[in-house]
Parts: structure tokens; C-alpha cells; sequence
């Protein structure tokens, strides 16, 4: 036989082995491609013995005996009457009885805030509504209260004079009487607060309703640059 002819003839043999190992390698691919992508989300160990463990896992109840791994690659490791020793995506923990852990990491949701930009005077005025109802708010740290006048307060259905505790309080004009009032529900943005304290001063003023610190003391506020900054709290 030619020497070229046996040099073309172990080529052809050389490719084909390559085109046969290749086509080897992606049917294992596809093939762990499942258990590869994978991941357990939750454990609970519903029962133990000594070296095995009845264990629900994504919802599907397993029983494990030591160094055999279940369908989803969770591993019984050592077990006794009293834990579980347990391997599972490169990590080992011990299980009590009946406890659970989820291994999906879920951030914590974010706490409402809202923004607020001064107007032309530097003071700092937000809308929003006190029981379903719309109102304009001035921000006031100096207010004891969130505080509205009469006015206001009927304009909001709020019956202060059946409802509210009366008393007195010293303001710019004199004394004035006060009757403190439980808002169902006071709302700025997304930030909402329920069964806040509020005065409602018998008289005309003040003319906007303060967001005092019956408000204020229940949520963060931080000033940056001149915007001042209010996040619900935890």
C-alpha cells in the first residue's frame, strides 16, 4: 500500500476519534447541564436516626443514609438523634430537628424615603394627605404635633370639639385652646403612618398644617446639601 494512502487513512482515523470524543463530550454536557444549573433553595430535616435523615428538600421529602447523595446533591454527612450534618453547594451545615434554612439570599426591602427641596424662603413644604384627604404640609421641627387650624380640621371631617381632649397652648399670639386629636392615617409620598397625634388650634392659623414630631420623631430625617431627606423606619 502507498505511503500516502496510509498517512490519508490515519488522518481520516484521527478525526473521526476527535469528532466521536467531541460529540461524547456534549452529550455529557447536556446531560449534567440540569444538575449542574441547580441550586437547593430550602432544607428541613423532618426526621433522624442514627446515620440517616428524613429530609424535605425544595419541597420533596428524602430519606438519606450517610455518604449517599439525594437527586438535588444534598449529602448526609453524619447524623444522630439530635442533628444532621448535611453538605450541599460546596458548603456543610448542622440541622436540629425541624429546623429549616433557605439558601436564596434576599436583600431587604427597601424603606420608603422621600425628598424634599426647600421653596424660596428656605422653608420646606410637602404634599400629602391625613385621612385619604389632600393637604399641604410645612415641615416644622419646632412643632410639638402635626397641628392644623379649625378650618382644617373640618375640612377633613376630623370632629375635634366631640372627639378631641381639649386643652391649652402658648403660641406667638397668646394663649389658645387645643384639642388633640388620633390622625387614622397621615401620608407623604410613599411614607404613610397610622394613629398620629395632632392638635387642632381654635383659630384661623396656623395657615398650612405643620408636620410636627408626632410625625416626625417616627421616621429618619437627614439633611444633604440643602434637600432634606425622610426614610420610614425599619
Amino acid at each position: 500500500m502507498p505511503i500516502d494512502h496510509i498517512t490519508n487513512t490515519n488522518r481520516l482515523l484521527r478525526r473521526s476519534s476527535r469528532r466521536g470524543t467531541t460529540t461524547w463530550l456534549c452529550l455529557l454536557t447536556l446531560l449534567l447541564a440540569p444538575a449542574l444549573a441547580h441550586a437547593v433553595t430550602s432544607i428541613a430535616v423532618v426526621g433522624l436516626f442514627a446515620d440517616r435523615a428524613v429530609v424535605v428538600i425544595d419541597g420533596k421529602r428524602r430519606i438519606l443514609s450517610t455518604g449517599n447523595p439525594s437527586p438535588e446533591g444534598v449529602t448526609l454527612i453524619s447524623a444522630d438523634s439530635e442533628s444532621a450534618l448535611l453538605s450541599f453547594d460546596g458548603h456543610q451545615r448542622t440541622f436540629k430537628l425541624g429546623r429549616k434554612i433557605t439558601t436564596i439570599y434576599r436583600p431587604p426591602a427597601e424603606r420608603p424615603a422621600v425628598r424634599v427641596f426647600p421653596t424660596g424662603n428656605g422653608m420646606y413644604q410637602i404634599g400629602g394627605n391625613i385621612n385619604g384627604f389632600s393637604v399641604r404640609f410645612l415641615i416644622d421641627t419646632g412643632a410639638t404635633s402635626v397641628a392644623m387650624n379649625r378650618n382644617e380640621a373640618r375640612r377633613l371631617g376630623i370632629d375635634y370639639l366631640v372627639e378631641g381632649e381639649p386643652g391649652r397652648a402658648h403660641t406667638a399670639s397668646g394663649v389658645v385652646t387645643t384639642y388633640r386629636v388620633s390622625l387614622e392615617s397621615v401620608r407623604i409620598g410613599a411614607i404613610v403612618l397610622r394613629d398620629v397625634v395632632a392638635s387642632v388650634i381654635d383659630g384661623n392659623f396656623p395657615r398650612d398644617v405643620l408636620l410636627g414630631n408626632t410625625f416626625l420623631n417616627r421616621v429618619e430625617m437627614r439633611r444633604e446639601g440643602d434637600i432634606l431627606e425622610l426614610r420610614k423606619r425599619r
